[in-house]
């Protein structure tokens, strides 16, 4: 059995900036499988974010909300949070919401709240990606599920 992290609000838990979820039809059919186990977490709210909460974008190293605070510190101690997790439940493998200041992978919001986007890693993301934890957005579940059935039969 595989254990693999997922944003929660994929999952349709109501744990988004604007207390909303993201449900996701094909993450939600990998609860069906029997090889894989889905752990849902939230770094945002790991770190001590309220819901809901003021959107915020990154901007360098640092992630600003929308009123022009700044709240790096939150983004850090949740993406912390979210490894130890990782950690706990030995995930290699992590199905994160695309975009986000905390989970994006490769591209995220441009830091302008425009709903421009660049190049880059949320914060969460990057963590996992430094701690050799394979990200996947929810559009790459095909992918994700590709890599599993390679494990499986090597």
């Amino acid at each position: 059995m595989e254990n693999i992290l997922v944003s929660a609000c994929l999952l349709g838990v109501s744990c988004r900036y604007d207390g909303n979820e993201k449900a996701h039809d094909e993450v939600l059919a990998l609860l069906n499988r029997k090889d894989i186990h889905l752990i849902p977490i939230c770094p945002e709210q790991l770190g001590g974010m309220q819901t809901p909460r003021h959107p915020s974008e990154r901007i360098e190293d640092k992630v600003m909300n929308c009123v022009g605070e700044d709240v790096t510190e939150y983004f850090e101690k949740g993406a912390k949070e979210a490894l130890k997790v990782a950690k706990l439940y030995d995930c290699k493998y992590a199905i994160l919401k695309e975009r986000s200041p905390s989970c994006g992978k490769g591209i995220i919001y441009d830091g302008t709240f425009s709903g421009g986007f660049k190049d880059g890693d949320g914060m969460t993301a990057q963590l996992f990606h430094e701690n050799g934890i394979e990200i996947f957005g929810e559009s790459e579940i095909v992918k994700l599920c590709e890599q599993l059935e390679k494990k499986e039969n090597a």
